[in-house]
Parts: C-alpha cells; structure tokens; sequence
C-alpha cells in the first residue's frame, strides 16, 4: 500500500482510574488507556488494533487487561477459511423465507436466542454500546403430551383398549421428550457414517451409506440463495462513506438516524432524549480514519463506512465498518426494533464476512473480519468465537493464537497470556524513546529534542508508558501532541 502523506496527531490519557463496567456491572472495575485521535492514518490503526486498541468515535481505548474486571480480547476471523455453521445456514435461510412470504417470525427466539449487551466503548463517563447476538440452534419437533387420567399398568400385561379420554393409547408410542428425539436422530446419523466406512455392516443399507456428501455451498452461494429474483421483498446493501460523508450518506442521514434512536430506546432501553443526533455523530459518523484510495486497493478505498441494509427502499439496519489495508472492522450495527426478528446481528456478520472475501479479490492482504473484542468471562458475549477459523490476541506478546488453544485457558483465568513460548517477547517493544514522535507548538520533532526543549517536570515516564502501548514502530509514525 502506498505511504500516505499526513501524519497521525493523538493525545495520550493514561488510565489509572476505573469506571463501571457493561458487562458485569461493577462500578469501577473497568480500566482502560485512551487516547483521543485528531486524525489517524489507516495504516496505524490497523497497527493499533492489532495491539489491542479499538476506536469509539474518535476515543481510542485499550483495556488494561490484566486489571479489568472483565479482559476483552481482540478477535478477527479468516474470511478467506469461514465456512458458515449450521445455525449461521439457518439465518440465512430465514430470510429467504421472509423475502420470499413477506412473514416475520413472531418472536427473536423463534430459532435462535437473540441478546443485546452493553459493550464498553472506552468512555470514562458513560460506556457506549455495541451490538451482540447469541444463535443457538433448535432442532427437531418439540412435542408435548397431555394426559387426561392415569393409566395403570401391569408390567408386561397386555391392557384392554382404554375408553375414552381415560389416557395415552397403549398401541401407539410413548411421546418422548425432543432433547431424546435429537440425540437419537443424531447417533443414527453417525451409525450412517460409520457403516459407510465399514464393509458388512447391517445396520443400514450399503447404498445409502456409500453416497458421498453433497459439496458444502460458499457462504457466497448461500447469500444469493437468500435473495431470490421473484421475491415478495427486495434487500439491497448499500456501502456509503461516512467520513467524509458522501452525498448519499447525507441525503439518507435522517433516515438512518431514526433507525438508530428507535434502536437505542427499544433494545437498550435509553431514554428518548440519551439518542441525540449530536450524540449518533460523535458515536458512529465521526471517524479520525483518514479516506485513502491506492491502485492496489479495494475499488471502495480505506477508512469508514456505513453499510445500509434496505428493504424495499427502507433502511432497516446499518452495520458501521472500518475498511483497513489487512481488515475490515465491524463497528456497530443498529436496526429497526420491528425486524428484531430476523436476527439481524447474525446475518449481518455474515455479510461483513462475505463483504471481506470481495474486497479480498482486489487487495490480496485483506482478509481478515475483525469483530471487536472476545469477553470469555460474560458468557453472553462469546458468541463472537462461533466465526471459525478464529484467533485471539496475546495480550502480552500480540501474536494471533487459534481460538481452540485460548479457551481453555480461559475457562482456568479471565486474564491469560495465550503465547506458549515462555521467552518470547513483544517484538515491538520500546527501544529507542528518542526517535518518538511529536508535536510541540506545531512542530514535529523526535522526543529526544523535545526532551532538551521541555521546561517544567519530566514526562519522559507518561511517553513511555504511550510507546509501549502503541509499540516503537506506530510511536516514530504518529504525532504525539504534547502541550
């Protein structure tokens, strides 16, 4: 990717004081850094997330994650490997259904478990929100069997036909619970397998068992699937540019706005006068991400977007992303309470994902979905570790590790240094403080000669502590303003 010409300004906060946490509600056991960003290349934010910062408007914050009462771990998954699962399919087909029928489902858990949480947006004052979903399948009929009467038996004695509405039929059988119906439907599906790798087996027919599996389908076939041309309903996506907003984002901001506030107030029970429209700005249209458009990069360009899901015309949900060189970074999503129903979380992640392996095909270095942060502790929040292939951060040495090998060391300690190489160290690490960057009475210089030109106390110890967070190579990149 091509250098870009401007330069990163932040100012550094530190983070000694907790705050209440969005997750486990306690009042002053969340700890972050910050640091607010006057203007960010896309190159140093996706260095930056990938030492565990990501951006609330234009607040970065990095929890503390040794400290904090609840560590969130930064996740990405390989759109490149993402092969949806079975619930993932199930969302997928749902919406079929209703393009095609024109029919919500009549609740959120009509299929899967849908929940909103809180999650920390690195505000001191006030947490901000962001979107989570939680699918669990249910499969297999639920039956239920109502009794009129006891029934008496016998033991193995034949019974007389029971009169009427004096219990169950003894010549018919016994109703089951689902939970033993799909256990059963289950182990037969694997006797099926295993009779198709064993010769002479008699449990169930050779022919049967000897049909290879129909090729998986790519979660870009399933998607075109969902949208059939004689559709009831048509649903377009829409990529329009945030920052800085094109003309599209600003004939359709009221709009889009609206859905948000309807969002807040119904999902996240915010009082109607919390979700201003100064409020939307700051939150989820003001972006630091400096727009860049290099010939080897996406048609799109890098920095932020809104993608808006619109039914006919109508925007119902707008997914914020972050288009970085190595990413795509989901922000938040919001969307009308009235389609609560089609588990709009779900189905927009797996465009997002879908959207990554597009963007892929014209820059081959970006691959990755980055969907925010993993909260092992709250265990409503790990619906994100669904998206497989999946990597955790280390939070100490800032190696990518396979979501297989972090679990359960999580299922030990919240906080855990998910590198098993006990020497290794953070390659990034400070080495040289001088070569620093930063702005002092408009002029950029190394810290070395701020350092001679400083009056008054040290703050070597304050620009330390900001480099080694940032690590050495962003901290000789970005700008850090000091007064």
């Amino acid at each position: 990717m091509a250098a870009s010409s401007t330069y990163s300004i932040v100012e550094y906060f530190g983070g000694e004081d907790g705050y209440k946490c969005g997750y486990c509600k306690n009042e002053n056991g969340n700890f972050s850094h910050g640091m607010w960003s006057h203007a960010l290349t896309v190159q140093d934010y996706q260095d930056l997330i990938d030492r565990g910062w990501r951006r609330s408007g234009k607040y970065i914050y990095k929890p503390i994650m040794n400290q904090t009462c609840c560590p969130q771990y930064t996740i990405r998954c390989d759109s490149t490997n993402f092969h949806p699962s079975k619930p993932q399919k199930k969302i997928l087909k749902k919406m079929s259904k209703y393009l095609c029928k024109g029919e919500l489902p009549k609740s959120p858990s009509d299929g899967e478990l849908m929940d909103s949480l809180c999650e920390d947006a690195g505000s001191c004052d006030a947490p901000a929100t962001c979107r989570s979903e939680v699918s669990v399948s249910v499969e297999g009929p639920v039956e239920t069997a109502k009794s009129a009467g006891p029934e008496k038996k016998t033991g193995r004695e034949q019974t007389a036909p029971p009169k009427p509405g004096l219990g169950a039929d003894p010549s018919r059988p016994p109703c089951r619970k689902a939970k033993e119906v799909r256990k059963e439907r289950k182990l037969q599906k694997e006797l099926q397998k295993q009779s198709g790798r064993e010769a002479g087996s008699a449990s169930f027919p050779q022919t049967e068992a000897a049909r290879p599996p129909p090729p998986s389908k790519t979660i870009e076939e399933l998607i075109a699937e969902s949208l059939p041309a004689d559709a009831v309903y048509k649903l377009e996506v829409r990529l329009v540019r945030s920052t800085p907003p094109s003309s599209q984002f600003k004939a359709t901001f009221h709009e889009s706005y609206q859905v948000y506030k309807r969002y807040q107030m119904t999902v996240h029970k915010d009082p109607p006068d919390k979700p201003s429209e100064s409020q939307f700005r700051r939150f989820l249209c003001d972006s630091p991400l400096e727009p860049e458009n290099p010939s080897d990069g996406p048609d799109c360009g890098y920095g932020s977007f809104h993608q808006q899901y619109c039914l006919n015309g109508k925007i119902i949900a707008v997914g914020v992303i972050d288009i970085l060189p190595a990413c795509v970074s989901s922000v938040y999503l919001y969307y009308d309470p009235d389609y609560s129903g089609m588990s709009l979380g779900v189905y927009s992640a797996l465009r997002e994902l879908t959207f990554t392996r597009q963007l892929h095909e014209k820059a081959p270095r970006l691959r990755y979905y980055y969907m925010g942060f993993y909260i092992h502790s709250c265990p409503k929040m790990r619906y994100k570790g669904q998206y497989r292939p999946s990597d955790l951060l280390c939070p100490e040495t800032y190696v990518w590790v396979p979501i297989e090998r972090c679990l359960p060391k999580l299922d030990l300690t919240r906080y855990s240094r998910f590198n098993e190489t006990p020497e290794a160290v953070d390659v990034s690490r400070v080495k040289e403080l001088g070569k620093v960057l930063v702005l002092h009475k408009r002029t950029v210089m190394p810290y070395l000669l701020y350092a001679r030109k400083r009056t008054g106390p040290s703050d070597e110890e304050t620009v330390l502590q900001y480099a080694g967070l940032v690590g050495q190579q962003c901290a000789e990149r970005m700008l850090l303003y000091r007064a």
